[in-house]
Order: C-alpha cells, then sequence, then structure tokens
C-alpha cells in the first residue's frame, strides 16, 4: 500500500497563467437544507479558495443566509430549480450532499444527475450517500464516506481491501475518510496519514469535500482525491501544533492556503 505523501501536490493542476475568469473551474454545489446550514457554506468557503465561480442550489432559507454573510465568496451565484439543467452543463464538477435533507425530491434529482450526466465530474458526500444506489455510479465520481457511511452503501466491512474492491467493482474513486484515508480508484489502495483527532470535530468532512471538488475542477479523479485528503489532513496537523485540539472547521479552511503555498514552493 503506498502512503500518500507531498509530492502529490506537486501533480496537481490549478491555474493557467494565460487563463481567463471560468476557465479555472466552475462547480455547482447541491446542499443544505432548512435545518443544516453550515455543511453548505463550509464547502462552498472551501471551493472559492481553488475555482473561480461556486454555484449553489440549495432551499431558500441557505440562500439567504449565504448572502447576508460577509465572506469571501464574491463569486457565489444561487441557482434556481429552472435554472439548475443548465448550470450543471455548464459546470466542470458537481458536488452533492452536504446537508441536504434526505427526501424524495433529493433522491430523485440525485439518480438524474447520475443517469443522465455519466460524463460528469461528481462528487458525492454526506446525506447523498445514504441515498445513493451504487448501480448509478460512474468512473467520473468521487464518493467521500467514513466508515459507517461506506458500510451502508456498499453492505460490506470499512477495510483497506473493501475500499479497492468497491471502487473496482463500481469503476469509481473513494476517500474512506478516517484515523487514517483509504483512497482507491479500483486500481491501487492509498493511505493517508495527515490529519489528527482534533478533526473529527463537525464540518471537517464538509471541508474535505470542497477541497476535492476544487481540485477535481482540473484534475483527474485520483489526483483530486489523494490531494484533497493530504492537503486537508496538514492543515489540520499545523492548527494541532499552535492550539492542540482547540481549533474547528473554519480555522482548518482559513489554514489550507497557508498550507499549500509553504508545501508547493
Amino acid at each position: 500500500m503506498q502512503v500518500v505523501d507531498i509530492g502529490i501536490l506537486k501533480q496537481l493542476h490549478i491555474y493557467n497563467k494565460k487563463s481567463h475568469k471560468g476557465e479555472n473551474g466552475i462547480v455547482l454545489v447541491i446542499a443544505g437544507s432548512d435545518k443544516y446550514h453550515g455543511a453548505l457554506l463550509l464547502a462552498i468557503k472551501a471551493l472559492s479558495r481553488i475555482v473561480d465561480m461556486v454555484f449553489v442550489h440549495s432551499v431558500a432559507r441557505n440562500l439567504k443566509i449565504i448572502r447576508k454573510l460577509k465572506t469571501e465568496i464574491a463569486t457565489f451565484i444561487s441557482v434556481s430549480n429552472s435554472q439548475l439543467k443548465n448550470i450543471i452543463k455548464r459546470s466542470d464538477v458537481i458536488l452533492i450532499g452536504p446537508g441536504l435533507e434526505e427526501s424524495k425530491h433529493n433522491l430523485d434529482l440525485l439518480k438524474y444527475i447520475l443517469k443522465k450526466y455519466k460524463d460528469k465530474k461528481i462528487l458525492i458526500d454526506a446525506t447523498s450517500l445514504w441515498q445513493l444506489n451504487p448501480k448509478w455510479l460512474h468512473k467520473k465520481c468521487i464518493l467521500t464516506p467514513h466508515a459507517r457511511e461506506f458500510e451502508q452503501l456498499f453492505k460490506a466491512k470499512a477495510t483497506p481491501q473493501n475500499v479497492l474492491n468497491m471502487a473496482s467493482k463500481y469503476n469509481c474513486t473513494i476517500i474512506l475518510t478516517g484515523h487514517y484515508d483509504y483512497i482507491s480508484d479500483g486500481d491501487k489502495i492509498y493511505e493517508n496519514k495527515s490529519g489528527n483527532v482534533g478533526m473529527t470535530k463537525g464540518g471537517t468532512g464538509d471541508v474535505l469535500a470542497g477541497i476535492v471538488a476544487g481540485f477535481y475542477a482540473n484534475n483527474d479523479s485520483l489526483i483530486s482525491a489523494l490531494a484533497g485528503a493530504y492537503l486537508n489532513g496538514v492543515a489540520g496537523d499545523k492548527l494541532y501544533e499552535k492550539k492542540g485540539i482547540f481549533y474547528n472547521s473554519e480555522d482548518l479552511i482559513e489554514e489550507l492556503g497557508n498550507v499549500y503555498a509553504k508545501l508547493t514552493k
């Protein structure tokens, strides 16, 4: 098993120096509910540091809350039901799941996107993992389950070997998050040892989903998954050195740019 290290960040392509606005990644986020607002916000805060444009499809209450917040999300654009199909086609990546309500509408939307847009890069997280039928997956899907989500979805123990097996069986890329992360595209299995106990707090998975989706706009699924997991963990480790366990997901987002700049000099 190969251990992920700093070298993966040097394989990332993020920006073309001669590019124009919109050419370095457009991501559609389908997330949030009347009950859960933070997951959506954390995911798009992470995304906004990587890609040019972030479109958001959520319940009206979430969109109003986000507009009121004075954050760095200058390119956040809300998407109505009538606009959704056009934005799906325009987006490089779709991130679906953080904070979503478990409803028939969201289940049908997930199924529709996966069945209709088999050539689209899609990251499936959180609630959408509970609603997912693995038979709908295709080679451009990335999944980010923790152990319980993995076992519920695949009806198999959350082991490194089963991560490899399920990624191979369903032709997708899987990041099994935990004390150590296990990542596979169905060909090889990788272990990510960055991260610490402070990252058990709520929201770190939403940050991870945002980072990986951002990288996925300009990279393949495996590099995006490996780099996202590694960078997220290293940012957590730097915070642990400074603060012990007294940091949260907002701190993690703020640390990402500092860590990336230092590691890629």
